[in-house]
């Protein structure tokens, strides 16, 4: 049958069931249980089938997934998110509403039950139904098969629908939950104060990314979604916090591949009174913790490989594993030989203006996809940080680390920055670079300056996203988000 007779069939069932006096779409459901709550019951409340006399009556409600008549009978699956139960309906007890369910119910309806619990011969845990009643009739059929769709597209466009049918990728978000409520308690333990600052900003700023730009109309000023908080969390180190996190939703004018959305979830922390290695050791017990509260261990496969977080981790020096993969020393090479280097290497450089552009798509390129093991990446040049502190021991390098493990980057930290004059001339140099035509250049935001010129202490920061939840996931990171922006078709 066509989907459109399918439609009008449900339709017609709808006019029906208002005749009767039965509203399709009633407000409220006087269910008492959940279904997981009453399955997982201790056996001594559930009865045989021989002795159910003494069972207390119950009211449960869901979806039906699926509907078996047998003569006289009715056997129905309900769903209702937190689990699955069967339920029993007797013509020679129902009567007229045995008949009314048998012509006017459906798969994808949702509805509610009343009556006893017990046990079948087969010792299925199912509700032997009293009474029952629509909740919402669906208008259009569930996919007769959706686990293992193929097609990818259409699983992201209709994710309500792939819920229904796959209780594997439900878990998935389940997984999620835990992943940003273990950074959360992580955090707070840890003396953290969670604050909120403004995703709507005029000078945006914290990181290197291209913005999407609106307008207010209320003051006729044109402004920019946030591509990070670090600028406003700052602040309020100057302000006086001295530990405080964020998590929120960023954006990011940027393409899209395994690892980048332009909408997406990040933490972002800042220490006052630390360093970027006292962080690296707070950092490491706290992606332990959220990965152990995520998946139950520390192991995990990524693209066919084993993923081990357990014990001490790695530390890779930036410029040491960019010459060993490139045979290029940072220390002395020049815009122009990286620009060669890539040429020769066919990694294109059209859109990466300047030195600090260069290596890092390099670094993204040629070097970045050796490093399995999980560990901190440490020491890159300052052309490429430019919020980060420069190296006592080197002032071509700032103290920042990259958590990698799987040949990807999966979160970022850094001694901050507090000298407002370095920081100016670091922002006068990304200028030049926008000038130049690279967009993803940070901006000269004076207000910023000026409250570092009031002091801010010394500072470490980190931050990741739900990539780092992705990789625990072996997943296309939009595949683990609920409704990822999709090209209309």
């Amino acid at each position: 049958m066509a989907l459109d007779e399918i439609r009008k069939t449900k339709i017609e069932k709808v006019e029906k069931l208002r005749k009767a006096g039965i509203d399709p779409y009633p407000a409220v459901s006087e269910r008492t249980n959940g279904i997981s709550e009453v399955v997982n019951w201790d056996e001594s409340k559930w009865n045989d089938e021989q002795v159910k006399t003494n069972m207390t009556s119950v009211v449960l409600a869901g979806r039906i997934t699926a509907i078996r008549e047998h003569g006289g009978s009715i056997f129905v699956d309900i769903n209702d998110g937190s689990g699955k139960i069967q339920a029993y309906l007797k013509e020679d007890k129902l009567g007229e509403e045995f008949k009314t369910f048998s012509e006017l119910v459906d798969i994808g309806d949702f509805i509610e039950v009343s009556g006893l619990l017990f046990k079948t011969k087969r010792k299925e845990k199912s509700i032997e139904v009293e009474k029952w009643k629509i909740l919402a009739k669906s208008l259009l059929p569930l996919p007769e098969k959706w686990h293992g769709l193929e097609d990818v597209e259409e699983r992201l466009r209709k994710r309500y629908l792939e819920l229904i049918m796959n209780s594997e990728e439900k878990e998935l978000f389940v997984k999620k939950s835990r992943f940003w409520r273990a950074t959360r308690e992580f955090l707070l333990k840890e003396g953290g104060l969670e604050v909120e600052t403004p995703v709507l900003e005029q000078i945006p700023g914290g990181a290197d990314a291209e913005p999407f730009k609106t307008h207010m109309n209320a003051l006729d000023i044109d402004l920019y979604l946030r591509i990070a908080p670090e600028l406003h969390l700052k602040r309020l180190i100057v302000g006086g916090f001295d530990k405080i996190f964020e998590i929120g939703r960023i954006f990011r004018n940027e393409g899209i591949d395994r690892e980048h959305l332009q909408d997406y979830t990040q933490m972002e922390m800042y220490w006052a009174y630390t360093d970027y290695e006292k962080l690296m050791k707070m950092t490491e017990r706290l992606v332990k913790y959220v990965i152990k509260e995520t998946l139950g261990n520390l192991e995990h496969e990524y693209r066919g490989k084993l993923i081990n977080w357990n014990g001490e981790w790695k530390r890779y020096d930036y410029f040491n594993e960019f010459n060993k993969y490139t045979g290029i020393d940072l220390a002395r090479a020049t815009e122009n030989e990286l620009k060669k280097y890539a040429e020769k290497e066919s990694i294109d450089t059209l859109f990466h203006v300047g030195r600090g552009r260069l290596i890092d798509v390099i670094f993204k390129k040629k070097v970045r996809m050796e490093l399995w093991e999980p560990g901190f990446l440490v020491l890159p040049p300052v052309d490429i940080e430019p919020l980060a502190k420069r190296s006592p021991a080197s002032s071509g390098k700032v103290e920042r680390f990259q958590i990698v493990a799987g040949g990807t980057e999966l979160g970022k930290g850094f001694s901050e920055l507090n000298d407002p004059l370095d920081q100016r001339e670091r922002f006068e140099e990304q200028t030049k670079l926008r000038e130049r035509g690279d967009k993803e250049a940070q901006r000269m935001d004076a207000d910023f300056i000026e409250a570092l010129e009031y002091g801010m202490p010394p500072t470490a920061g980190f931050a990741y996203s739900e990539r780092l939840f992705a990789f625990l996931m072996n997943r296309p990171v939009r595949e683990t988000v609920f409704f990822p922006l999709m090209k209309p078709k």
